[in-house]
This record gives structure tokens, C-alpha cells and sequence, in this order.
């Protein structure tokens, strides 16, 4: 049957282009869809569909995370990205809570998650162990079925799932890049988790959204994020406070030379966002040192101020209805 799924509609169109740079390589949208075909033909085992069943997944950013999401929305599965800073018992409360009928673990992180699944009975499978075969028939995925199951931070108690439908997904990914200025021409890095909003939708999901090309680090380190600004020609930069607080320690401490050609690398994003928590008012004066290059001042946008709230960032963005404005460091936004 003929798949509905958004993300392999908009990748048919941008098929040749790339998609993903990373340490493994490059990877195209054809790559992309292809490689999912194949996870999904191995996760129906003969099945027609998996009709909503959870599948819990834990692997580095890049290719193999995108072919694993994309593979289960496709086999008609709800995908449970797990975070790969929980230790064993976390990730078990999630396995278990979400009802994920099989685990799905990359190479790092086969030992962490075996024993979850043993403990649990649950399947545990590689993406390499996926990705064999021939991709065969796939079901017809209704835009209003569940895509993707988030949990909270469990501030006020233990961490609860937040269920997103594929149009959910979409109308978040829409407005964001109406509001941000998306097009097939931007280049973003991707330092953020992915198992959070932040990073699986606003970077990722915008950028494969767009036909633009996202550049994933697995890990962060301020120094190598520098260079890659000025290394990968990248138009925009999403993280949260704590990443541009770091940032801003590395550019300090570097030698003036240093700090110029890095400064002159940043001047070429055309937007930067901090988003998940308030961006401390202390910290836009601190940018003072990128912000003297001749091309100009770095424009940088808040999210906005209900971001905070507990649950928001596991349930999605919400963007007003008209783009916001772009503000320039230190200076209020408007209305």
C-alpha cells in the first residue's frame, strides 16, 4: 500500500541532496529512505503492520538513528527514543511503562540495554541485525495515528510518556519552519540528545523537513563546535543556556587569533536559538567578543518563556502565529 508518511514524501523530493554529515560519513535522503525500508521489513516479521506498537530505541545521532525512527513510523510503529545518560534502572522504567514490544540498542549501547531487555522479555535487536535484507511491503500509515512517545523529566514525580501523532509532529515542524526561515539551502549542527524535543524536533526534524543538511557531532565540546562554524559553512545554531554558557568560557580563554577567526565564523549564521530554558539575562553581554566582527552583530532568539514549564518541551514547541522577530544580543525582542 502507498505510504502518508510526511518525512519519506518530503526526502522523495529531495532525494539526491544530502542529508547528513557525520564521523561515518555522508548520507543522502535516498539513503535515508532506503535504509528505513529495510529496518521497517525486519521489525513487521510478516506482519502487516505493527499497528502502534512501541518500539524502544537507544543509538548514537546520525544515519542509523534517522533509518531507525523513520523505519518504525513506517512499519506503523510508535517510536520511544530512550536518553543515553540513563543508567539501567531508568531505562527499564521506560522500556516497561511504554509497552515497547522490542528494544533496538547500536553498538555502544548493546551492553547497557541487553540485560534491560532479558529482565523484561523483550526482543533485543541491532541496527545492523535491521538493516539486512531487502526492504518488501510496507503498510499505509494514517497521519492521525501515534508517531513518537517522549518522556518528562519526572520533576514532580516518576517521568510520564507524552504520545505525539505523525500530524502533531507535522504542525509543529511547520510552524517552526515558517517561523525560523527553513530552506533547502540552510546547514545546521546537531550537538543536542535525541530523545528530547529540542533536538529530535527543532534541529533534526526541521532540517530533514527542509531538504537542508545537518551536521551531528555525538557529543559536545565547545571547541570543535567553533571550528565547525567555520569549517561547515552552517546557517544556523540551536542549544540550550548551558551549551552557550560553555561556548562563551571557550571563546574567552582562546587566543586573540583564535577568537577572531572565530568570530568572523559565527558572524555568517543567520540565526542562533536557545531554547528548553530561559537564556540567563547575564549571558547575551558575555557575547560581546563574536559580536565585534565587521559583519556584524550575532541575531539571536529566545524561545519563548512557556518553554519552561514541565511537560511543554516533552509535548511540543509553540510558535505564535506570525514569524517572530530576530533580535539583536541584549536587546528586547517586541512583542
Amino acid at each position: 500500500m502507498e505510504q502518508s508518511i510526511a518525512f519519506i514524501e518530503r526526502g522523495l523530493i529531495n532525494a539526491k541532496r544530502r542529508a547528513l554529515v557525520e564521523n561515518a560519513g555522508r548520507a543522502s535522503y535516498t539513503d535515508l529512505i532506503e535504509g528505513s525500508a529495510r529496518v521497517a521489513t525486519s521489525l513487521l516479521l510478516g506482519r502487516p503492520s505493527l499497528e502502534g506498537a512501541r518500539v524502544a530505541f537507544l543509538t548514537e545521532p546520525g544515519a542509523e538513528y534517522v533509518k531507525l525512527q523513520w523505519g518504525i513510523w513506517r512499519a506503523g510503529g510508535i517510536a520511544v527514543p530512550l536518553c543515553p545518560l540513563h543508567p539501567a534502572p531508568e531505562l527499564r522504567y521506560v522500556v516497561k511503562d511504554s509497552g515497547a514490544e522490542r528494544v533496538v540498542a547500536g553498538p555502544v549501547f548493546e551492553d547497557l540495554l541487553r540485560p534491560v531487555a532479558e529482565e523484561l522479555g523483550r526482543p533485543l535487536s541491532t541496527p545492523a541485525e535491521l538493516s539486512e535484507g531487502r526492504a518488501g511491503s510496507l503498510p499505509d500509515v494514517r497521519s492521525d495515528e501515534g508517531a513518537m512517545i517522549l518522556y518528562t523529566s519526572g520533576t514532580t514525580s516518576r517521568p510520564k510518556g507524552v504520545l505525539t501523532t505523525h500530524d502533531n509532529i507535522r504542525a509543529q515542524i511547520e510552524a517552526l519552519v515558517h517561523a525560523w526561515g527553513w530552506s533547502a539551502q540552510d546547514r545546521i549542527l546537531l550537538v543536542l540528545p535525541l530523545h528530547h524535543l529540542h533536538g529530535i524536533i527543532n534541529v533534526l526534524g526541521c532540517s530533514l523537513w527542509s531538504g537542508a543538511c545537518c551536521y551531528v557531532h555525538t557529543s559536545f565540546d565547545a571547541d570543535r563546535v567553533w571550528e565547525a562554524f567555520g569549517e561547515s559553512e552552517l546557517t544556523l545554531f540551536m542549544a540550550v543556556p548551558t551549551i552557550y554558557v560553555r561556548l562563551i568560557v571557550a571563546f574567552d580563554r582562546a587566543p586573540e587569533s583564535t577568537r577572531q577567526r572565530w568570530a568572523r565564523a559565527v558572524s555568517r549564521l543567520r540565526l542562533m536559538v536557545s531554547g528548553s530554558a530561559a537564556l540567563p539575562v547575564s549571558v547575551p553581554p558575555q557575547a560581546s567578543h563574536p559580536r565585534t566582527s565587521s559583519r556584524g552583530e550575532i541575531r539571536l532568539m529566545r524561545r519563548p518563556r512557556w518553554s519552561r514549564e514541565k511537560g511543554q518541551t516533552s509535548g511540543g514547541t509553540r510558535v505564535g502565529s506570525r514569524p517572530p522577530r530576530f533580535r539583536r544580543v541584549g536587546r528586547a525582542a517586541g512583542p
